[in-house]
């Protein structure tokens, strides 16, 4: 083995480096005259210092990994902490930069040529594979972020060619710089290329901040190879619900479902049933489904004319001399005619650069059969057609070829419910074009959150449910006369601060929904949730609700306010006054403002702040606790304090007392922390999760605790963070960082201050 790694770096797994490093370390070892004792050996510790590169995780498996609340770290932002992304577009000249992409749609470049001359299709399936990654479990995915820029998006075997979408629009990115984010530019392209096309859109908004490095926090399936069958993510294929939470897609690496059919085996009302869940999983009903499903293949085609097989490595895996580009295609262009993405081949229409009704038209007015493109994939084309109704060459406008159709394009008309739509769309053109423009607007814009974000002269005036409206709140009111007020009712501590937290622990930064402005806690289905201990809500909203009235003011606020009344009066119970900065304002929502299904989604199944889980899950009490984390935005000190504090305060779910590690509850000690690291103790499991927290000496159960309590003791990270606070200089700081992550939490979502 010695030999045959001489001379050779050892942490040189990726192509091209070994070169370099190997050049390197010849001029090393003739400068430093010591070739025989440094042979073999690599001088540079590529950011490890243990044993072939390997990470903590590598080595540990299973422990507790907290990269998902360190990510998109300030580090990895080269436009610094001063950068205000709102300010930049307060610079931008919209109708300039409209007018731009309106020319470039037609702007054919020789390097990457536009399918009969216009960019417009390529443009739309870049906007849509970014924007179609949402699901509505988490809230995670969409195009919010720019995230399609980097692996794995930009690599996935569904987005090939969309490396060429992105570089072609970068001279219009160069030249407008910071003013527009790539995130906007990404989405804004698709919609101008619809306006291109004929279609009136129903609007657009600015406001898409980028990020400069992966989301690592998006869960894509378990799969370790590109679209492995579908089962591994069912637990029955052919009960489409039964899919993993919170996937949407049917395979890795798919933005929705194979158009070859489930599986890659074509079966119309198969993929009706799959097309159904996954649409749902985005929030989309039946009618949004259709209008989405026709409107995307009105424009544009598909692209198989040659063998898939042997195009080259994805973008990740390309040589630095394919500088970010992937997939080239060896087959004799290799673009415009030749182009191989899909591997299936072919236009939806008769003019598919042209925003018409000829999706419904060629679908209902042809017989379809089964047959193969010439990259070998399944697709339907029609059993008989006129060669006037058939799509020209993308470069030879005096040939024509059949169109096709996907496996859910057939759903469209063989599953009941979509048939009756479709064919309602059918014969009237104006409804289609009025339900894709809203559908598309939703899909583009689901992620973004509310109104407050938004940025830009064509935002639609409608409220539309979806974005969670809510309405202004008053801002002119006393609060601490409020305050006085919610302090003289019998309310504890536990009651004001529990029903502020879980008010606000809806928040979620992956879409901007939840969080405490609108007190939708007081609506269904929050109302009914089991983690908000609908008996003792019921009880505290009882109490808040006149007193909101009484001054004026929405409950939503007074929600606030009486969280921090009991967190105010725990701080003077620990000998400390402090008042806990707060902005009013907040407005409530109605019902009629809330759509109960999608906000089923935000109902949490588990709460680590407050010591609860619904059920049992395969995933660990301490992960479920960074998930939750991730999606607050809190980082992993933030949660440290919070966890801490909360246990203090008494605020576990039904008031159990595991992880109440004092003997002054009520009170905002940093007594967790340092009941948690003093030695007298010891820890034992007992069962179901729980654990005794024995004095060594006597022998006494002192107190207990979950496995969400111990890992502040037990993770290396959290420990040195615990150990922090239950320093007996850090008294003071504790209760200070709490009352800044407290503070964090109550304005979350609050995107109007």
């Amino acid at each position: 083995m010695e030999n045959e790694t001489q001379g050779k770096c050892p942490h040189s797994s990726q192509e091209g480096h070994a070169d370099t490093a190997g050049s390197i370390h010849a001029e090393n070892e003739e400068l430093n005259g010591s070739v025989s004792q440094s042979s073999g050996k690599c001088p540079f510790m590529h950011g490890s210092n243990t044993a072939a590169d390997k990470s903590v995780t590598d080595w540990w498996p299973n422990a507790l990994n907290l990269d998902i609340l360190h990510q998109h770290d300030s580090k990895t932002n080269p436009l610094g902490n001063d950068f205000d992304y709102l300010e930049e577009l307060k610079k931008l000249d919209v109708e300039a930069l409209k007018k731009d992409l309106h020319d470039f749609m037609t702007d054919s470049q020789d390097w990457w040529p536009a399918d009969w001359g216009h960019y417009g299709g390529l443009m739309i399936r870049m906007s849509w594979h970014a924007a179609g990654t949402y699901r509505l479990a988490d809230g995670r995915g969409g195009g919010g972020t720019g995230n399609q820029r980097f692996a794995p998006l930009n690599s996935w075997p569904d987005n090939v060619s969309l490396d060429k979408a992105r570089r072609l629009l970068w001279p219009i990115k160069k030249k407008y710089g910071n003013k527009v984010s790539w995130a906007d530019l990404i989405i804004l392209a698709g919609t101008i290329a619809y306006e291109s096309m004929g279609l009136k859109t129903y609007g657009f908004a600015f406001g898409r901040p980028d990020i400069w490095h992966p989301e690592k926090d998006v869960y894509w399936g378990a799969e370790k190879e590109w679209l492995a069958p579908s089962d591994e993510r069912y637990a029955n294929v052919d009960s489409p619900d039964t899919m993993e939470n919170p996937l949407a897609a049917v395979q890795m690496g798919l933005i929705y479902v194979n158009p070859e059919g489930v599986n890659g085996k074509s079966d119309p009302l198969k993929t009706a049933a799959q097309v159904r869940e996954t649409f749902k999983r985005m929030a989309m009903n039946d009618e949004e489904t259709v209008a989405l499903t026709a409107g995307g293949h009105t424009v544009g085609k598909t692209h198989g004319n040659g063998d898939a097989s042997i195009l080259g490595p994805d973008p990740e895996s390309a040589g630095v001399e394919a500088q970010g580009l992937g997939w080239a295609n060896p087959t004799k262009s290799g673009k415009g005619r030749y182009t191989v993405t899909s591997g299936l081949e072919g236009a939806w229409t008769t003019n598919p650069t042209k925003w018409d009704n000829g999706f419904f038209e060629m679908l209902f007015n042809h017989e379809w059969e089964l047959r193969k493109s010439p990259a070998g994939a399944h697709q339907w084309e029609p059993v008989s057609i006129k060669e006037e109704d058939m799509p020209v060459d993308v470069e030879d406008l005096t040939t024509r070829h059949n169109p096709m159709m996907t496996d859910a394009d057939m759903a469209m008309k063989v599953d009941p419910i979509y048939r009756e739509i479709s064919l309602k769309f059918k014969n009237d053109f104006e409804a289609f074009s009025d339900a894709f423009a809203r559908a598309w607007f939703k899909l583009t814009h689901r992620d973004m959150g509310p109104k407050d974000r938004w940025f830009g002269p064509d935002i639609p005036q409608e409220d539309l449910i979806w974005q969670d409206p809510v309405p202004k709140g008053n801002s002119s009111y006393d609060a601490d006369a409020v305050k006085g007020k919610i302090a003289s009712t019998d309310l504890s501590i536990s009651e004001l601060v529990s029903t502020a937290w879980d008010s606000a622990r809806t928040y979620r930064g992956s879409d901007f929904r939840g969080g405490t402005n609108g007190a939708r806690i007081q609506l269904e289905p929050q109302v009914q949730w089991e983690g908000n201990e609908p008996e003792r809500l019921a009880k505290v909203l009882s109490v808040l609700q006149p007193i909101a009235t009484e001054f004026g003011i929405s409950l939503a606020d007074t929600i606030v306010l009486a969280g921090n009344v009991g967190v105010e009066k725990a701080m003077k119970n620990a000998g400390m006054h402090l008042s806990i900065p707060f902005t009013p304002g907040r407005g409530d929502a109605s019902q009629d403002m809330t759509d109960v299904e999608s906000f089923e989604s935000l109902e949490p199944l588990a709460d680590g702040y407050r010591n609860w889980q619904k059920k049992d899950y395969v995933v660990s009490p301490e992960e479920l606790l960074l998930d939750r984390t991730q999606l607050l935005g809190l980082t992993a000190a933030e949660m440290t304090v919070l966890v801490g504090g909360m246990r203090v305060m008494g605020t576990n779910y039904g008031g159990t007392k595991h992880g109440v590690f004092t003997d002054n509850e009520g009170a905002l000690t940093n007594d967790f922390f340092v009941n948690l690291t003093d030695m007298i103790y010891e820890w034992k499991p007992v069962d179901n999760g729980v654990y005794e927290v024995t004095n060594r000496k006597t022998g006494e159960v002192k107190f207990t605790a979950t496995r969400v309590d111990l890992v502040f003791g037990s993770n290396s990270i959290l420990r040195a963070y615990s150990e922090l606070y239950a320093q007996d200089d850090s008294k003071e700081k504790f209760v200070n960082d709490f009352v800044a992550a407290w503070t964090k939490m109550m304005n979350a979502g609050r995107f109007d201050i």
